[in-house]
Formats: structure tokens, sequence, C-alpha cells
């Protein structure tokens, strides 16, 4: 959005009578008859990505990440594996933008058009891998969703041994933005180790850790029960970086045995059975995002309709139709391992 510039008067005081005759504009003199008007300053070029292209649109990966086909991240692997395509012109980079008319595909498909955003939460069971192919052939969260659910990406990751709490969305930008840090989401897991918890050890993880190399924030890790030789804590972070819980356990001298995320932020478990799904409330999810929400719903992003083509006559003017909107492309098939 451009600022509005404000005319201002400096260096001068109230009482120099010189700044004020300075200060007093002149007006331009009327061109001479026949004269002509002076030409005006040509437009400021838009700016340009590293290909050529003008910032007249939405970022490639940008698109993809709304219409819930990936991350922002996966969108750029997508990029350089060749499977988008522009009006049919396979991509090359991803420093692309989309522009207004243009037919966006993924493996041959029309990428859909989005949809407002929507939030689930799933209970992830152990031995599922949240990753939409894995190159070891194992299950994954995808091949197991409830087959109502549209195609969604991950909001974090659970590894193949944990359980829990998994958030699920159609839009890659809520999901990029409840994963940072800065939003501030406590994740709170109930954690099992094979050990004797040291309170001292625990308590000191309040002042973050390092390990290996990696620094990890603060870590609220409380000691709930002993049975035998296992114990049950409640761990609370709020980076979530990879393996988090289990290489911070084992640096403190703890194996971890069992890892359930009972909440992401001000979303909970609950009582949600293991591998369904339940979608979170709009007005919850308003109330939740606030502000965010609010410039989401106010500024949708455009429909991207199919290009002409050029011999294609103009249509004559008229009433609009009263048949209906198009219908929507469909969404890009989930892949399965073989």
């Amino acid at each position: 959005m451009s600022k509005t510039d404000h005319e201002t008067t400096v260096g001068k005081t109230a009482g120099d009578t010189a700044a004020k005759g300075a200060a007093t504009p002149v007006p331009n003199p009327k061109p001479a008859m026949g004269a002509r008007p002076a030409a005006k300053p040509a437009p400021k070029p838009k700016g340009t990505f590293k290909d050529g292209g003008e910032k007249d649109g939405e970022r490639v990966a940008k698109v993809l990440a709304r219409a819930g086909m990936c991350s922002r991240r996966e969108a750029e692997r997508w990029i350089a594996e060749g499977r988008v395509a522009i009006n049919g012109k396979v991509l090359e980079t991803p420093a692309v933008v989309v522009p207004p008319g243009a037919v966006l595909s993924v493996d041959g498909v029309a990428v859909p058009d989005p949809e407002r955003t929507r939030l689930w939460r799933y209970h992830k069971p152990a031995g599922l891998v949240t990753t939409r192919v894995d190159p070891q052939g194992r299950q994954t969260v995808f091949d197991n969703l409830p087959e109502e659910l549209p195609r969604v990406v991950s909001i974090g990751r659970l590894d193949l041994n944990s359980e829990g709490l998994l958030l699920l969305t159609n839009d890659g930008e809520l999901s990029r933005r409840l994963e940072l840090p800065s939003t501030g989401w406590p994740r709170r897991y109930r954690v099992r180790v094979h050990g004797a918890p040291d309170p001292a050890k625990l308590a000191g993880l309040a002042g973050g850790i390092t390990v290996s190399g990696v620094n990890y924030g603060p870590i609220e890790a409380e000691l709930d029960k002993v049975q035998g030789a296992n114990a049950w804590l409640t761990i609370t972070l709020r980076e979530g970086k990879n393996r988090e819980v289990r290489k911070v356990m084992e640096a403190i001298g703890l194996n971890v045995n069992r890892l359930i995320r009972i909440s992401y932020g001000p979303f909970q478990l609950g009582i949600l059975e293991k591998g369904k799904a339940e979608e979170v409330k709009a007005s919850v999810l308003r109330d939740q995002l606030g502000r965010w929400m609010d410039n989401r719903e106010e500024e949708p992003p455009k429909p991207r309709a199919a290009a002409r083509p050029a011999t294609a006559p103009k249509p004559p003017a008229g009433p609009k139709s009263s048949t209906g909107p198009a219908p929507r492309h469909a969404p890009a098939p989930r892949r399965r391992p073989a």
C-alpha cells in the first residue's frame, strides 16, 4: 500500500520575511499559443523477478500453498522436479508469479481455486509418517485420512513413533504461520520415559539447552508419576524443532518410549479417537487467529480462470448468466506408495 506524501516546510522560521517569500508558491506561467505541453514523466517500470517476469500476480509457491497443495518449501521441490507449469510451460525456477488469467498445473492437473480457510484436529496413530509420499514405502498420514477431507497439509509434524494431535489445513499460508516460533503457541506433550528423572535437570530445561550444537529454547518439564522403571512427564515447548523432545530427554539421561501430543496452542486432543478428524468451527478459528483471519476474509484470492485462445471471438455484451458459478477444478489425486 503506497504512503501518502505530505507537504512540509523545513529550515525556516516564522519571523524570517525572506523565508516567507521563498516559501510562497509561484504559479506556472501559461504556455505560449501553439506550444506543445510538457511531456509527462514516464511511469516507473514494474519490478521484476530474476526470470524477467513482472511482479503482476502472486508467487507460484504462495499460490500452491494457498490452494492447499503443499507448503512453500515443498512447492520449490516440485518446481525443481519439473512438475509445475503455467499455461503448459514447465517452470524452472520458483522466482515466477502467476499472472491473472493463467492456468497453473501440477503433474498436468489444474490447481483448484482456493476455498475458505479451514482447520481440522486429527488424532495421529503411531506408525504413520507425516509426509505425503515416503521413499521407503511406509504408510503416511495422508494415506489414512478420512475420505471426506479435501486435500490438506499438516501444521508441523509428528515422527513415525509419535502420536496425538496433528493439525491439518487446506491453507498452506496458515500452516506456515502457525509453525513459526514467533506465533508463540505452546506445544504440550505427555511423555513416558525410561529412567529416573532428576528434578534439578528437569528444572534446568527452563533456561534452554544445547544438544549437539543445536540450541533449544525454554522447555517446561514436570514429573507426573513414576511407574517402576518408567516415568510420565508433561513437557511444554514453543519451538518444535525436529525430534526436539526425544533429543533433549536423551541429553539428560532419559529414553523416550512413548510420546503423545495433547495440545497445539489453544487446540486440544481431548477425546478424539485415533485416526479420526474433526473440523474446528469457523467461529473458533476466527476467535483464535483474530486479525489474520479478518484479512483473509476481506481479501480473498482471485480465482485463476483459464485463458482464452487468441482466436476466440469476444463474447457479446449482455446480462450476466444466472446459471451459477463454473465448476471447480478437481484436486490433484493423492499419491500412495507403491
